[in-house]
């Protein structure tokens, strides 16, 4: 079960990184972006702590403060569903 679980956690975060960085290919070369929506949505599956680590790495959406801010408390959510998980199982 704990191979499923990291081989999701895995392909969420990979997406995200993929995302993440085609927004920002996207946003320099002036072409249609990925919806927002699109990128919390990856977070919230799963794929915030990669897409956190992208974002300041290769600087986008870093003035954001929807992404600065909420990006980050997605994390803290989920770590303390996941404690929370653990502690009831």
């Amino acid at each position: 079960m704990e191979k499923v679980i990291l081989l999701y956690f895995f392909c969420i975060s990979l997406l995200a990184v993929i995302y993440t960085v085609a927004d920002k290919v996207k946003a320099k070369r002036g072409k249609w972006r990925v919806p927002e929506a699109t990128l919390f949505f990856l977070a919230i599956i799963g794929g915030s702590a990669a897409m956190y680590i992208t974002m300041l790495t290769i600087r986008h959406k870093t003035k954001h403060l929807r992404f600065m801010i909420g990006i980050p408390l997605i994390i803290i959510l989920q770590a303390a569903a996941a404690a929370a998980l653990y502690i009831l199982f």
